[in-house]
């Protein structure tokens, strides 16, 4: 088996049959482009269409391959600055060790996280730590992998309480075409996810969700239909009756238009379905 996925990538398929691909109750618009030089730009602007707020976001990110890192740089709107130095594969052959800070020059706030992660045959392992003298939050995942059979554990320790703030385990089964996954979160939050891949067209998936001692249940199915190269149409529909619809197109190499929709299937003559518009442009 080939390396075995992070903790929070675990059930990634499934997830992105609900995600990719709407993007309601907003207008977005990215842009990612790269310089002569080797620095890659991704600009990114949203409207919310509720509230008119607009946010907008720029990364930068360049590599030196001969020594394993990278430099990525963050701003936004909200006037928070962020950057990340990382390098892998330099101390040991799949370890990575990453420095990741966020400053806002408006308040004066500063935080920073130290990141280690550690991938081999079978094992992905990773520990993060918080860069905070009062007390750091340590938070730890491990991921094992056999023959398709998948095994992780996540946890948060809070150093200035002595306690730990998060238990989650995941069990899952990987194959070609087909993926299942399970986890608990703290004891108290269950869920469930199928992803199957039907054939070069067709993804479907199922999730399902429920919290100990509630009759919440949370349960929904989501398709992907890729009509041609240029061309593909999401769907997904869950219990609460909500029905979302994208439909993505390649208007031309770099540029792709997405247009999503929300109905609330319980209060479709009331009003207050959302839709969405974006935008992707790559040079």
């Amino acid at each position: 088996m080939a390396v075995p996925p992070s903790y929070s990538d675990l059930g990634k398929a499934a997830r992105d049959v609900f995600n990719k691909g709407y993007g309601f109750g907003m207008v977005k618009l990215e842009l990612k482009t790269k310089s002569s030089s080797g620095v890659e730009f991704t600009a990114t602007g949203s409207s919310n269409t509720d509230t008119g707020k607009a946010l907008g976001n720029l990364e930068t990110k360049y590599k030196i391959k001969d020594y394993g890192l990278t430099f990525i740089q963050k701003w936004n709107t909200d006037n928070t600055l962020g950057t990340e130095v990382s390098m892998e594969d330099q101390l040991a052959e799949g370890l990575k060790v990453a420095l990741d800070t966020i400053f806002v020059p408006n308040t004066g706030k500063k935080s920073g996280k130290l990141k280690t992660s550690y991938k081999r045959e079978y094992v992905n392992l990773g520990c993060n730590i918080d860069i905070d003298l009062s007390g750091p939050t340590i938070y730890g995942w491990a991921v094992l992998g056999y023959e398709g059979w998948l095994a992780g554990y996540q946890m948060a320790f809070d150093t200035a309480k002595s306690k730990l703030s998060q238990n989650n385990f995941a069990l899952g089964y990987k194959a070609g075409d087909f993926q299942l996954h399970t986890n608990v979160n703290d004891g108290t939050e269950f869920g469930g996810s199928i992803y199957q891949k039907v054939n070069n067209k067709v993804e479907t998936s199922v999730n399902l969700a429920w919290t100990a001692g509630s009759n919440n249940t949370r349960f929904g199915i989501a398709a992907k239909y890729q009509l041609d190269e240029k061309t593909s149409i999401v769907a997904k529909v869950n219990n609460a009756s909500l029905i979302g619809i994208g439909y993505t197109l390649a208007l031309r190499p770099g540029v792709k238009l997405t247009l999503s929709g929300l109905i609330d299937g319980k209060n479709f003559s009331a009003g207050g379905h959302k839709v969405g518009l974006g935008f992707e442009l790559e040079a």
